[in-house]
């Protein structure tokens, strides 16, 4: 139950993170990647922010505690190479986020403001995700 409310209070946060810095709004994350036309920068502080508060508590928390609060370990990622999935992956990735502006997080948060464009992102994600669980058995 705890890690449930967990959570909940994250996911929270975030969709708060999100709502006030606006960055569930796709036309902010298309004037960020307007680069010749009317870009906006805003995109970059807030992934400046995140980066600054994130990166100094990842290292100070794995160096100090062996197992997270409520999991039995950490999970991080051990594969390191760079191949062409990767590189695809990212590719489809920056194309549909460039198209619609939204990337699964922010669509997720914006879902509560009941947008059909909403409705159809997260449709489409989560048909997509499914693809690719039953294309990976």
């Amino acid at each position: 139950m705890i890690k449930l409310f967990i959570a909940l209070l994250s996911g929270l946060l975030f969709g708060a993170g999100l709502a006030a810095s606006d960055m569930n709004n796709p036309e902010r994350v298309q004037g960020f990647l307007d680069l010749f036309g009317n870009w906006d920068p805003a995109l970059m502080f807030v992934m400046g922010g995140a980066l600054a508060i994130a990166v100094p508590c990842f290292q100070i928390i794995l160096s100090k505690r062996h197992t997270p609060l409520l999991a039995k370990r950490f999970y991080l990622p051990l594969n390191k190479a760079i191949d062409k999935d990767l590189i695809l992956g990212a590719i489809l990735f920056g194309m549909g986020w460039a198209i619609v502006g939204y990337c699964p997080g922010p669509a997720l948060a914006a879902i509560g403001y009941g947008y059909t464009d909403v409705f159809i992102f997260v449709a489409a994600m989560l048909i997509g995700a499914k693809a690719h669980q039953l294309q990976n058995k």
